[in-house]
């Protein structure tokens, strides 16, 4: 058998030759075909996930006009290639956010993976070890943060601003006990706002009548279901980041009910949060210069560009648009990552050019979990590896930190800018 190529340490390639060769044609018949590229991931994700699954994780707000665009938007924003530069042999990809060393500047953005597949987010974390990054993890998880960052080390806990500041605190304490290398605090989110397509309807536990009235869901997706059952457990639909001390675990439903009961966050907040934190935290959901200073003014180490991948405001432009404004106002007073629309490591560099350290995916792991659990995770991240590599080569360069705004091209008045000229003070 030939050899195969392999990721190594650092994003460095090596070959693993297989030590017992296979009958002739047994290769055809049990062979895995890894996953290569993340609309291949989809395309697995969609045969084995029941609709009504499938259709939350792709889904947007309203008409879901700026889930679209956050993919379309990336074709508008091309590279430039330079050739006979002498490009290294081994391309280089490590970076650091939030005071983590990564080997790959992709990492996994907090997202609740409910009922997509029984290893959850655990899995996902392991993954993210193997690629040699790191994991943000959203407290609508189904997953507790405590075994997430069992997994992995590298581990950020997303918090929404829920309940009164004596919960939050707690909460900050909690998991700054489990080992929080850095919070990350979304702000850009108004709630499930009605679907063009309808929203699912989501049950407040698992139980017999649950189970009964989404029964046709189970039979027409088999290989879903026996992923639960050989696991030995049903889909859980709690949030146990929510859960108050001495309470049993909320559900989704609940979490919702208490997040959207909690009056909006201001500045002041933020600024509170800061403090009490006294560590990295990323404010993310930023589009606007000015938001950006204020929330570095609050006390924020680094801004995350998105627009919730499109689970917030429909008809909102693409972060793409305002990413090198945010990185001007903000200078070098705190970190810029980016999310919503990422589908590739082109799409990664590009970023990256533009003044991103790194790029958060949400979507991409949910379609690797639910193709193939950590393995699909796994293979979602290597493809994103390859396509940075080879994306390097094609622009002429040996590292992500050689890249620069030369190097792609945009249409005339494409990149957005509304912030003033004076500096705002938070208020």
């Amino acid at each position: 058998m030939a050899p195969r190529a392999m990721p190594g340490e650092g994003g460095r390639s090596r070959t693993r030759t297989a030590k017992t060769p296979m009958p002739e044609g047994a290769w055809i018949l049990f062979s895995h075909k890894p996953i290569e590229t993340v609309a291949d991931a989809q395309r697995r994700a969609k045969r084995k996930l029941p609709k009504a699954v499938y259709t939350s994780l792709v889904a947007g707000n309203e008409s879901g006009a700026t889930i679209k665009s956050n993919v379309e938007e990336f074709k508008r924003v091309e590279f430039l290639p330079r050739v006979g530069a002498a490009v290294a042999q081994e391309r280089e990809m490590s970076t650091s956010l939030l005071g983590q060393d990564i080997d790959l500047p992709v990492v996994i953005s907090p997202a609740g993976a409910q009922a997509i597949h029984p290893e959850g987010e655990v899995a996902v974390a392991r993954a993210a070890v193997a690629a040699g990054t790191a994991i943000g993890h959203s407290n609508f998880a189904p997953t507790r943060f405590e075994d997430v960052a069992a997994a992995n080390p590298k581990s950020f806990v997303q918090l929404y601003w829920s309940g009164s500041k004596d919960v939050i605190a707690e909460r900050v304490e909690r998991f700054r006990r489990a080992g929080a290398k850095g919070i990350i605090l979304t702000l850009d989110n108004a709630g499930v706002i009605a679907r063009d397509w309808g929203t699912p309807v989501i049950p407040q536990k698992i139980n017999l009548p649950a189970l009964i009235q989404y029964s046709p869901m189970g039979i027409g997706n088999p290989t879903w279901v026996m992923r639960f059952i050989r696991s030995g457990r049903l889909p859980d639909l709690g949030v146990p980041n929510l859960q108050h001390p001495g309470k049993p675990v909320p559900s989704m439903v609940d979490g919702m009910v208490e997040w959207l009961g909690t009056p909006v966050p201001t500045w002041r907040d933020v600024a509170w949060l800061a403090e009490l934190w006294g560590g990295p935290l990323m404010v993310k959901g930023i589009l606007s210069a000015d938001d950006a200073r204020r929330a570095v003014d609050s006390g924020a180490t680094a801004i995350g560009v998105s627009n919730h991948g499109g689970n917030n405001l429909d008809t909102t432009p693409s972060p793409l648009r305002f990413l090198p404004a945010v990185v001007k106002a903000v200078g070098d007073r705190a970190e810029i990552t980016f999310d919503s629309g990422i589908r590739r490591g082109a799409d990664v560099v590009k970023v990256l050019a533009l003044g991103a350290k790194a790029a958060l995916i949400g979507r991409s792991w949910f379609f690797g979990l639910a193709a193939d659990g950590e393995r699909g995770v796994r293979e979602v991240l290597e493809a994103y590896r390859v396509s940075i590599d080879r994306t390097l080569i094609g622009l002429g360069k040996s590292s992500i930190h050689e890249l620069t705004p030369d190097d792609v091209i945009a249409p005339e008045g494409y990149f957005l800018d509304f912030a003033p000229d004076v500096e705002m003070a938070a208020a």
